[in-house]
């Protein structure tokens, strides 16, 4: 990770320019203003901001010349001093990130499992209501399939009917001819 982001939970900004630094923590410049307008305490930890130095905007991306000339002067001592500070904040930053990233992934995995239970009841309940459908469609089919025979069996009575009527009509006629 090349950026340190803005520590205001809320925010998350990554920091590209300028940032205000607050001991550990490190906020951007629109967090600042509104934080730190209402208390002087830092945001993330509530520690009480007195000194001069407790809040310091920072360009993050200096000049060679500020580079230069910021540490000139300063005993070695001191420089590492410093070195060894800022190299703090940042393993402190990457702590936090990876910590704050955790605390997402177990989240999103908590979620994700809600959302697979989720999931599984609802692929019972459908594949339960499916089994019901094709049941019903199951016995639908076997009524139609009865209504069907009753159907073909009543058109066969139906022709057995009109041959007998047929042959008694042409008796019938048979008759009539016959006696005149």
């Amino acid at each position: 990770m090349d950026n340190l982001r803005c520590n205001r939970l809320t925010c998350r900004k990554t920091l590209t320019d300028k940032a205000v630094v607050v001991r550990s923590h490190i906020f951007c410049v629109d967090c600042a203003n509104e934080l730190f307008n209402a208390s002087r305490l830092c945001p993330a930890c509530e520690t009480s901001l007195t000194e001069p130095d407790d809040v310091v905007v920072s360009s993050l991306h200096p000049s060679n010349d500020y580079k230069t000339s910021v540490l000139s002067g300063l005993n070695p001592a001191t420089v590492l001093e410093v070195c060894s500070r800022a190299l703090s904040f940042w393993q402190y930053q990457m702590h936090q990130e990876y910590s704050f990233q955790q605390a997402l992934y177990r989240n999103v995995t908590e979620k994700t499992a809600q959302l697979e239970k989720r999931l599984e009841n609802v692929i019972r309940e459908a594949n339960g209501e499916i089994s019901l459908l094709t049941n019903k469609m199951s016995e639908l089919g076997r009524d139609l399939d009865g209504e069907r025979r009753k159907t073909a069996n009543l058109q066969d009575s139906l022709k057995e009917s009109e041959k007998e009527y047929h042959k008694l009509k042409v008796c019938y006629h048979h008759l009539l001819h016959s006696d005149v």
